[in-house]
């Protein structure tokens, strides 16, 4: 049974930084791209950054870039997602996500940016 499961819930100053993980089960996640979206309060869930297999190739949106850092440890079947100078519009739920048969989904994980 896949698993994705998130970690690294938190309330961040503006300014501030958060790392989250994610860490994957019931796949060979090694030969799969890994990605973390995010869903902004009332808003569509986007793509935030996207990691190849072995981490050789990395893709960022254009609201994260040079912000956000996305890695993985494939020992540890773990991807992370780096946040650095978070602004209040980064409040959002963040997803971990790969592209199996089908788009396999964490349960989501609240990072809130507030004063």
């Amino acid at each position: 049974q896949v698993q994705l499961v998130e970690a690294g819930v938190g309330l961040v100053h503006p300014g501030g930084s958060l790392r989250l993980s994610c860490v994957a089960s019931g796949f060979t996640f090694k030969t799969y791209a890994m990605s973390w979206y995010r869903q902004p309060p009332g808003k569509e869930r986007e793509l935030g950054a996207q990691i190849s297999s072995t981490g050789g190739s990395r893709n960022y949106a254009d609201p994260v870039k040079g912000r956000f850092t996305i890695s993985r440890d494939n020992a540890k079947n773990t991807v992370y997602l780096q946040m650095d100078s978070l602004s209040p519009e980064d409040t959002a739920v963040y997803y971990c996500s790969f592209k199996g048969p089908r788009h396999y989904w964490g349960q989501g994980t609240q990072v809130t940016v507030s004063t």
